[in-house]
């Protein structure tokens, strides 16, 4: 007996030449003999107990019993492969005693015979490892269905999946040597993530590609129709006859409503056919989308970008990434940007995205069985669905890595980038946008900027943040209205009343007529002399000589006016509009919007900074770099700041917002511009607001979402947050002297996630914590599989069987304890504890003192404490 490795020795005996099965179990009775349970006639069930006939058991006599390691015969490394029967889901590294998974039976509960097969003589080269749930880490599955899962609405424990994927790693790569397949399976775990983000990189492009095509002809749809071939869009219908920029004088192929029922283009009549037109399609496409989404995939509204911070942060909320969210948002998003909303697409191609990666993870069981192995494949997703909504690969990387992403490790680093770049070869190969160029808003102006600009830039980034906070703080105010009034209770009739509004008073305006992408385009581009169809570049240029040299002054004409009060009005009639429809229950998303507020508001400055220079060309602060014959000053690039700032402002973005623009436009030499645009945009943003759109509507639907950005400056203690309160009554389970009635009325009486299992509870020292989902699934499963399981089987979380045989036999459920939970004492400050959650993504930890257990901290109680230090009401945190 002394050759067996018992306490935790992994190292294998072998005498002479004889194959040693070293791996017998040794369990425990009242009469103090040791048996050999491969000669037992019969083993049990993993849940069962050694009791009656079918298993003789005897008691090894050493000093610590409960430290013993169960000890399971085996025979050679292939039957070890073919009839290991369980494996824990969960190891945090200590070693623990398996004596009561006994592994004899199926899953059903029948009778195995005992192995006696003998092996080649060769030393066994894989041994078992031991996890902290007390049961041997042999081949990666679980006896009991959905041990070791989460129920809907419930935070994960970024530790327990983390350690169960090392086990599982270790298992494969000791099995790697024992043969061919071992090693070609070793090579695909290995491969699979990478496999895996491909599989996401295809399927995001494809898709994003679709959808583009399908937003951009169904938007045309409203005004008019190719009838050579009605599924063209207005620009490819003008392609055979050469007129690929589109104007409604000259392109012939393409026809207007009022031309389809016969009038002219131009005229009163075509006016009001063409106003109802675009009303009635505006209202069908919108209708369609908000039904579709309220019957078939209520999660697939919104943007999708705060669910999926707090998905990533280790929140469960099933069928927010599923196969009918993902079908339901890609087309309802076509037809939602399709109807003319004040929304754009971007954002919920993240979602999207995520959809998809979450869809193909369940294709690998590495990835689809382990929760936060999950969330590097959502990670790499979301990079992927940034990279196809604005055709920035590396901004969408950024993105994830600082807006959306909870836990970014290297390899996830790597691979976003190769997921994200998959996605751009795709899109780019669909050529949705219609150019060379892979991206959204291509500008070709090079023209340098001048130092002195960097005052108007930095007022723009001032005022970015100003607008963003006001939007912040005004579609807050709607959502809670619409959430506690009876407005939430008619989704779609506020969907279409929205439509409406937006259709009539945004028709008679040209700029907000038109596309948002087309518009953004417009106020980014650059004014040259021949331009004459863009009212934005009505400009008169005149000569002036100073002295020896000479200027070039461009004076405004009357189109360059009526632009600026038509894009006046435009700014606040988009501004109001997005306030009421970010939240609405269809697809929508909040970058173009911001970009499209920014980039109006930039392009009036511009011209004015412009205008002003022009006037003023010997001011001191110039220092005399604008007289010359160039036109140094660009309006486009004001805008494209301006666009920068007023998303950074609303999102508050800074990194990931810089290279997303400089790859949205191309202007890779505009970084500094953009960098202190959004630099002041965040500093005002965050002196008005702490929090960005997507944390502000975290917290308006009680999310449980910590963030790692914000400190915790407060000076309590452990014991002020733990639950329950002193002098308060704790629920635990004791190891050995409850029954299966006891625990059943406790599960039934308390709403607890988990609770401590104790020795007893006069003697309330720490043996570990079990998981409430995974009692309710062991106990159930025992009675189903188990003989002579009732109400009065004693329940033990222990290796020591008792030693009186009367009534029914005990459930030995120490499989599923956890005989590792992370503790802190009651002396232990917030702030550390609060770091601990952060950082390791803990769900709980339990509180002790002198090594007796005093309570719980869930991350519940976490938020809800920072909430109330910062005067906040803390019955807002709803999940747990």
């Amino acid at each position: 007996m002394e050759k067996f490795p018992l306490k935790g020795n992994r190292e294998i005996v072998a005498e002479g030449n004889s194959y040693i099965t070293a791996y017998q179990s040794v369990l425990k009775k009242s009469n103090g003999h040791t048996v050999n349970n491969s000669d037992s006639q019969y083993q049990e069930h993993p849940l069962a107990t050694s009791s009656g006939s079918t298993a003789v058991t005897t008691s090894l006599t050493t000093p610590d019993d409960d430290e013993m390691i169960d000890i399971t015969p085996r025979s050679s490394p292939s039957e070890i492969h073919q009839h290991s029967t369980h494996f824990s889901s969960y190891s945090r590294g200590s070693t623990a005693d398996n004596s009561d998974m006994e592994r004899g039976r199926d899953f059903h509960g029948h009778h195995q015979p005992p192995q006696t097969q003998q092996a080649p003589q060769r030393t066994h080269p894989h041994v078992p490892t031991h996890s902290a749930f007390g049961d041997i880490l042999d081949e990666p599955h679980d006896d009991i269905p959905g041990i070791g899962q989460y129920d809907d609405f419930h935070t994960i424990d970024w530790q327990r999946d983390i350690a169960r994927d090392r086990m599982r790693h270790r298992y494969i790569v000791k099995k790697r040597q024992d043969s061919l397949w071992d090693l070609v399976k070793g090579a695909h775990d290995a491969w699979s993530g990478w496999l895996c983000v491909l599989l996401v990189g295809i399927a995001a492009g494809c898709v994003a590609g679709m959808v583009d095509i399908g937003a951009s002809w169904m938007s045309d749809l409203k005004h008019g129709i190719c009838p050579l071939a009605f599924w063209f869009n207005r620009e490819q219908c003008c392609w055979p006859t050469k007129q690929s920029v589109f104007d409604e004088g000259n392109c012939s192929t393409w026809k207007t409503w009022p031309q389809i029922f016969g009038l002219n283009r131009e005229g009163t009549g075509a006016y009001i056919i063409s106003y109802i037109w675009f009303i009635l399609w505006a209202l069908l496409f919108a209708a369609l989308s908000a039904s579709l989404v309220r019957m078939f995939a209520p999660y697939a509204c919104g943007s999708g970008i705060p669910e999926i911070k707090t998905i990533l942060s280790g929140f469960i909320i099933r069928g927010y990434l599923g196969k009918w969210t993902l079908l339901i948002k890609s087309v309802g998003l076509m037809l939602s940007v399709s109807a003319g909303l004040t929304l754009g697409k971007e954002g919920p191609m993240v979602h999207i995205a995520s959809c998809i990666g979450n869809i193909f993870s369940h294709l690998f069981p590495k990835y689809g069985r382990n929760e936060a192995k999950k969330r590097e494949i959502l990670s790499a997703a979301a990079a992927a669905g940034v990279s196809v909504a604005f055709g920035a690969p590396i901004g969408g990387v950024l993105f994830s890595l600082e807006e959306v992403s909870y836990y970014f490790p290297l390899k996830t680093l790597w691979r976003s980038f190769f997921c994200a770049l998959i996605a751009a070869f795709v899109l780019r190969s669909l050529t949705p946008f219609g150019n060379e160029h892979s991206v959204l808003f291509f500008v070709e102006y090079n023209q340098p900027w001048i130092f002195f600009e960097l005052i108007p830039f930095v007022f723009l980034g001032i005022m970015g943040g100003v607008i963003g906070t006001m939007f912040i703080k005004a579609n807050l105010w709607w959502c809670r209205f619409r959430k506690f009034s009876k407005l939430g209770q008619y989704p779609v009739m506020e969907v279409l009343v929205v439509t409406l509004v937006t259709g009539v008073i945004c028709y008679p305006n040209p700029f907000t007529r038109m596309n948002m992408n087309e518009l953004i385009y417009l106020l980014f581009s650059r004014c040259s002399p021949a331009d004459v169809s863009n009212p934005l570049c009505d400009y008169t240029r005149i000569n002036i000589t100073y002295g020896a040299t000479f200027t070039e002054v461009t004076q405004p004409g009357p189109g360059v006016y009526r632009s600026i009060g038509l894009l006046l009005l435009a700014f606040f009639l988009k501004l109001a509009l997005t306030v009421f429809t970010f939240g609405m229950k269809v697809p929508a998303g909040l970058f173009i919007p911001s970009l499209l507020l920014g980039a109006i508001m930039g392009r009036i400055v511009g011209i004015a900074v412009e205008q002003f220079t022009y006037s003023y060309p010997n001011v001191w602060i110039f220092t005399g770099e604008c007289v010359t014959g160039n036109n140094l000053i660009t309006p486009g690039l004001y805008a494209m700041v301006g666009a920068a700032a007023v998303l950074g402002g609303v999102t508050r973005m800074t990194v990931s917002l810089v290279v997303i623009m400089f790859e949205l436009t191309g202007g890779v030499g505009y970084i500094v511009p953009l960098m202190a645009a959004a630099m002041a945009s965040k500093w005002v943003g965050d002196a008005l607001g702490r929090q960005g759109i997507y944390d502000a509507h975290i917290t308006l639907n009680g999310y449980p979402f910590l963030d790692s950005k914000e400190e915790f400056a407060h000076t309590t203690l452990a014991a002020d947050v733990m639950q329950p309160k002193r002098n308060e009554t704790l629920n635990v389970i004791t190891q050995d002297s409850m029954t299966v009635d006891d625990i059943e009325m406790l599960l039934k009486e308390t709403e607890h996630n988990g609770y401590p299992v104790v020795v007893s509870r006069e003697n309330q020292y720490l043996v570990g914590f079990v998981l409430r989902r995974d009692l309710n699934l062991a106990i159930g499963n025992a009675k189903r599989f188990i003989d002579g399981i009732n109400g009065q089987s004693v329940v033990l979380f222990t290796s020591v069987t008792p030693t009186q045989n009367l009534g029914p036999p005990p459930l030995k459920l120490k499989k599923i304890l956890d005989m590792a939970p992370i503790t802190v004492t009651d002396q232990t400050p917030m702030e550390t504890v609060v770091d601990m959650f952060r950082k390791l993504g803990l769900r709980q930890t339990l509180v002790t003192h002198n090594g007796r257990l005093l309570g719980v901290i869930t991350k519940k109680d976490v938020l809800r404490h920072v909430k109330q230090m910062d005067n906040e009401d803390p019955n807002t945190v709803l999940f747990n």
